[in-house]
C-alpha cells in the first residue's frame, strides 16, 4: 500500500472474489456442495467481506473470534473489532453439513453466489449477544429483533464470492481498492470519511465543512443496505445527497459514494465497526457526532465518542473527529453547537425525524433554517411519490 495513505485494518486488504480463471472450477465445487440460503443481511456482509470492507476477515467468524468480539471488541489476533459477522442458519440445516466440507451459499433467488469453506458450526446465546452487541435484550430494538429471528446455529469459514452483485447506484459505488486508487489520484493523503443513513441537513454540512478544513477530502459515505422501515428510502437519499453537493460543496474535494452495509443499530459498537470499514476504504479520520448509529433511547448522546477512548489508538489507527451536537441559533442566525452557542437551548432550533416525518406527509417544505431548500424540494417530492404509491 502507498505510505501516504493509511494501511487497512490488520495491514492487507483483502479481497475475496474468485478470479476470472478460477471461477469454472469454483462453479463446479459450488454445484456438487449442500446449499444454504442467505439473508439479507448475511448476503450483505459475504459482499463486505469479499471487497475488503471488513479486513482482516477472510469469512464468518469462528467461535474463538465471535466471543472474543462479543466479550471484549477484539478479534484473537488482539485487533480492534466490536461486531460480530457471522452466518447463522437453521438447526436442521445445520445438522446436514459436515465441518471440512464446502457449502454453496445463494441469494433468496436461488442463485449461488459463493463458497463457505466450513471450518466449524457452533450454537451462540442470542441474549448474550444482545445484551453486550446492543446494551439492551429488548425486541423493541431493531437488532435485537433480527437477532432473535436468525437461525440458532453460527457456520464459519473462509468465503470465496464467484460474482458480485451490480451495484444499485452504479455511479456512486467504489471498492476499498478503488476509493484508494482515487485518493491517490487525487493527490489525497488524509481523508475525512461521514456515515449517514439520513438525508443531509444544515448540522451535518456544518460537521462536514470543519472537518474539511483540517483534511484533503471527504468522502461522503451513505448506507445503502438494509435500515429500518421508516427511514428514508434509499433512491431518495442518494437524490438528496447529489443536489446538496452539486449546489454547496467544492467539487474537487468531495467524493460521493454508496457503502452497501446493513443497520444494526448497535450505536457505539457500531461506531467503531464504521471507522475500522472507512479505514479500509482509506480514511484517515471519521466524523463521530451525536448519537451514532442509535436508535430510540437506547444509548447515551455521546457513548460513541466516548467508546473510541477504551481502545489502543496504535491499533484502532483512525482518528475520531468527535463533534457536539448542531443546531441552528435563531439569534446567532448560523449553525452552532453547545460549544459555540451563545444563547441558551429555548433559543436552538432541530427537528427529530418524527417531526420531520410529520411535517413532510402533510406536504410541507422543512424550514430553511433546518436543510437546504434544494433538498426540501427532493424529500418532499419523494414524500408525495410515496404516499400516492401507499
Amino acid at each position: 500500500m502507498p505510505k501516504d495513505l493509511i494501511a487497512p485494518h490488520g495491514g492487507s486488504l483483502i479481497n475475496r472474489v474468485v478470479a476470472d480463471d478460477q471461477r469454472d472450477a469454483m462453479l463446479t465445487r459450488a454445484q456438487n456442495a449442500p446449499l444454504v440460503t442467505l439473508s439479507d443481511v448475511a448476503l450483505s456482509d459475504l459482499n463486505l467481506i469479499a471487497i475488503g470492507v471488513v479486513s482482516p476477515l477472510t469469512g464468518f467468524m469462528g467461535s474463538e473470534d465471535y466471543k472474543r468480539v462479543v466479550h471484549d471488541m477484539h478479534l484473537i489476533s488482539g485487533l480492534p473489532w466490536s461486531i460480530p459477522i457471522t452466518l447463522p442458519t437453521a438447526t436442521d440445516i445445520a445438522d446436514t453439513l459436515k465441518v471440512g466440507q464446502d457449502v454453496a451459499l445463494a441469494d433468496k433467488s436461488g442463485k449461488v453466489v459463493a463458497i463457505l469453506e466450513l471450518s466449524e458450526k457452533f450454537t451462540y446465546n442470542k441474549e448474550v449477544e444482545a445484551q453486550n452487541v446492543y446494551r439492551t435484550t429488548e425486541e423493541a430494538h431493531p437488532g435485537v429483533a433480527r437477532l432473535y429471528m436468525q437461525g440458532d446455529v453460527y457456520l464459519a469459514g473462509d468465503v470465496w464470492v464467484l460474482e458480485m452483485p451490480e451495484p444499485e447506484y452504479p455511479n456512486e459505488f467504489l471498492t476499498p481498492a478503488q476509493t484508494r486508487a482515487k485518493f491517490i489520484e487525487k493527490g489525497w493523503k488524509e481523508i475525512v470519511a461521514f456515515q449517514t443513513r439520513n438525508p443531509i441537513h444544515r448540522a451535518h454540512e456544518y460537521l462536514q465543512k470543519v472537518a474539511m478544513e483540517i483534511v484533503d477530502g471527504l468522502m461522503l459515505h451513505p448506507l445503502v443496505g438494509e435500515t429500518k422501515s421508516d427511514d428514508v428510502p434509499a433512491d431518495i437519499r442518494m437524490e438528496s445527497y447529489r443536489v446538496v453537493l452539486e449546489h454547496y460543496y467544492p467539487k474537487d474535494r468531495v467524493l460521493l459514494n454508496t457503502f452497501p452495509a446493513a443497520m444494526r443499530y448497535a450505536g457505539p459498537r457500531e461506531a467503531i465497526f464504521h471507522a475500522l470499514c472507512r479505514k479500509n476504504y482509506g480514511c484517515s479520520h471519521f466524523i463521530v457526532g451525536r448519537d451514532h448509529a442509535g436508535v430510540g433511547k437506547y444509548y447515551g448522546t455521546y457513548d460513541a465518542q466516548e467508546l473510541f477512548d477504551e481502545f489502543d489508538k496504535r491499533l484502532i489507527d483512525i482518528t475520531p473527529l468527535k463533534f457536539e451536537h448542531a443546531f441552528y441559533s435563531k439569534k446567532q442566525q448560523t449553525i452552532v453547537t453547545a460549544k459555540t452557542s451563545i444563547y441558551g437551548k429555548d433559543d436552538w432550533m432541530f427537528l427529530s425525524g418524527t417531526q420531520i416525518r410529520e411535517i413532510l406527509t402533510r406536504g410541507e417544505p422543512l424550514p430553511e433554517e433546518f436543510t437546504r431548500p434544494e433538498v426540501s424540494e427532493v424529500l418532499l417530492r419523494g414524500y408525495q411519490q410515496m404516499k400516492s404509491e401507499s
